[in-house]
């Protein structure tokens, strides 16, 4: 009697296995929801809670931006009604298992492997790559975050010596001044006042100001790219959907040689999550380009109009806009020598990575050919002037 119950105890148990690693395949979760899903019990389907949905997208999205930490999160969640089961704060660990989870972006792990869900995901897998970075950045010694209290603070380097240039308040005044740490240089530098320094750095904005006429020709010319951008966007889009599918039968060949036992399930399973990983992105890239084939035109536009307006924002009394445009423009090459700001040689030539190689910098390079170079090959010789975000590489 005690054999026949442990033969049907144990093809229960199989059968059960069973019965789970088909819904596996069907891309069904076989196990309890995460946060922010339930489980139907009427379609024996996991489904999302709307309402803590809604909440764990802000979370994801409030993390990517770099500055909020686990704890924050946990905090966030808490505030909106999202707890532990004991009704207490999520801890910090459990922030981190959410944070690192695919469920949330369409696929799921059981027994270590990754597989592709029906489920309907809750973000973008763009997102979540996103986090990922800013969880392996904190995951690195921190740097001590440095205070930037005035205006041009973080925006100008010592002329003589390369340091940083810093403001303290003497007498009601604003005064910059080089930070003088330089260790081989005893800098000499004197200070400025910050009405002195907004009145310079105003007269350099200026000089970086698209002309009317070069506007509506650069204007005319993106209609026309935005054309041809189209037919490059759907020739992506068809190499894209090859690589997919590749990656489809690269992922059923993994599986056969798991199958024929030639490689060890820990590899097969890490092995399928990279391809699994790719597959994912490369389904979202596809999507993005179908639904924003000529998306750069609109930003291409408004940047024609800042350009325009450049000369406007110079003239402004607000200095934080001003600075974020001298940034936008000048990148790290700002110096401040003998109390004139100034541009410096470009940093290309010591690390390309710090050289604003944008539209800016191209539109500083077409002011300076004028009266060198007819307008024609100005416009069309010089590249950059279209951003560097509209590429279809992104």
């Amino acid at each position: 009697m005690r054999f026949c119950d442990s033969v049907f105890v144990d093809s229960l148990s199989e059968n059960t296995r069973r019965g789970l690693r088909q819904k596996v395949r069907r891309g069904e979760y076989p196990s309890v929801a995460p946060t922010g899903y339930i489980n139907d019990v009427r379609t024996k389907t996991v489904v999302q809670d709307k309402k803590k949905a809604k909440i764990l997208k802000q979370a994801f999205g409030l993390y990517a931006k770099g500055n909020a930490t686990l704890g924050d999160i946990s905090d966030f969640l808490a505030q909106h009604g999202i707890l532990s089961r004991g009704g207490k704060r999520i801890h910090k660990d459990r922030i981190t298992f959410i944070l690192k989870n695919p469920f949330y972006y369409g696929h799921f792990r059981y027994t270590g492997e990754i597989h592709e869900g029906k489920h309907e995901p809750i973000i973008a897998k763009k997102l979540f790559d996103h986090v990922q970075e800013v969880l392996t950045q904190r995951g690195k010694p921190r740097k001590k975050a440095k205070n930037e209290p005035k205006a041009f603070c973080g925006l100008f380097s010592c002329g003589e010596c390369g340091m940083m240039i810093t403001a303290e308040v003497q007498k009601g005044h604003t005064y910059y001044r080089c930070t003088k740490k330089s260790k081989t240089i005893n800098c000499t530098q004197p200070y400025v006042r910050e009405e002195e320094l907004d009145k310079q750095l105003s007269a350099l904005i200026q000089k970086v100001s698209l002309p009317q006429d070069w506007a509506e020709e650069l204007l005319k010319m993106a209609e026309e790219d935005g054309k041809e951008s189209a037919q490059s966007c759907a020739a992506f889009v068809q190499e894209s959907l090859e690589k997919t599918k590749n990656i489809n039968i690269q992922i059923q060949r993994l599986m056969d040689v798991y199958l024929e036992q030639d490689i060890e399930r820990e590899e097969y399973r890490k092995r399928k999550a990279k391809f699994m990983s790719e597959k994912k992105s490369l389904e979202e890239k596809i999507i993005t380009l179908e639904q924003k084939q000529n998306g750069w035109l609109e930003p291409f536009r408004e940047w024609i109009n800042t350009a325009q307006n450049a000369p406007k924002i110079a003239r402004d009394e607000a200095l934080f806009p001003k600075k974020a445009l001298a940034k936008e423009i000048f990148g790290s090459n700002l110096q401040l020598a003998e109390k004139v700001a100034r541009v410096g040689a470009p940093e290309s030539s010591k690390n390309p990575e710090n050289s604003p190689q944008n539209q800016w910098a191209a539109l500083r390079a077409a002011l300076q050919s004028v009266g060198k170079i007819p307008k024609s090959q100005i416009l069309v010789g010089v590249r950059g002037f279209e951003p560097r975000t509209f590429t279809m590489s992104t």
